[in-house]
């Protein structure tokens, strides 16, 4: 928060390729007192990273804000419902089994799949107003598909969402510069700073500083910019 977090994600299950599931009680065990201390002692909003609805629940009455769903709330049929029930923001992460496997429009097939989301969200008494879009780079896709998803992040505001990214250290910097994670953080940095040039509302990251800094200057030649063309 010191280097200018304006949200925490907070979460104790990984997701990293190839990751091993932890039992439910783990997971709670693991996120709840840190929740729990956090929320009394941060003024920044704490985001619960999971995608099990008991998870959810337990984090949200601890004092969790938002809730992360790296299934776009299609996997836990109860996620949907303790998110209408304490009101809170949902991001819905793009995660579609195959889809590495399509040679189709990648843009088109997410807006269908953030579609079926927000569908769900709405079944549950979910407004469309509390979700936010995550496209999900590195989950399911190829390398190619995450560098096209990239360049064409605009093309997601057609659901009018605002729109959430994690992309920092992900193995689409070492697809392009063939650098391990620890040294991924010059790419991490191009990337956020085509995220703020394209007004990605939040970003997440490991190194914040450097990326908020990224984000500022690139925010700041965007908006100039635009002052220019308006004159």
């Amino acid at each position: 928060m010191a280097e200018g977090a304006s949200l925490i994600d907070i979460g104790g299950q990984s997701t990293r390729p190839g990751y091993a599931e932890v039992p439910l009680e783990e997971e709670i065990r693991r996120v709840v007192p840190v929740i729990t201390a956090l929320a009394h002692s941060l003024p920044v909003p704490l985001s619960i990273d999971t995608y099990r609805s008991a998870v959810a629940r337990a984090a949200l009455q601890a004092g969790a804000h938002m809730l992360n769903d790296i299934h776009g709330l299609l996997r836990d049929p109860g996620l949907a419902g303790v998110a209408a029930e304490f009101g809170c923001p949902v991001v819905v992460m793009h995660n579609e089994p195959g889809f590495s496997a399509e040679t189709g429009d990648p843009i088109a097939r997410m807006l269908r799949y953030f579609e079926r989301s927000i569908a769900t969200a709405a079944r549950a008494g979910v407004p469309a107003e509390r979700l936010l879009l995550d496209p999900g780079i590195g989950f399911a896709k190829t390398q190619e598909q995450n560098l096209a998803i990239l360049a064409r992040l605009p093309e997601l505001r057609v659901l009018g969402r605002p729109l959430f990214l994690g992309a920092s250290r992900k193995s689409v910097v070492s697809h392009v510069l063939d650098l391990p994670p620890g040294e991924r953080l010059e790419g991490t940095l191009a990337i956020t700073s085509l995220a703020a040039w394209h007004g990605v509302e939040l970003i997440r990251v490991h190194d914040v500083q450097s990326n908020l800094r990224a984000a500022r200057m690139a925010a700041a030649i965007r908006a100039r910019g635009s002052e220019d063309q308006k004159a």
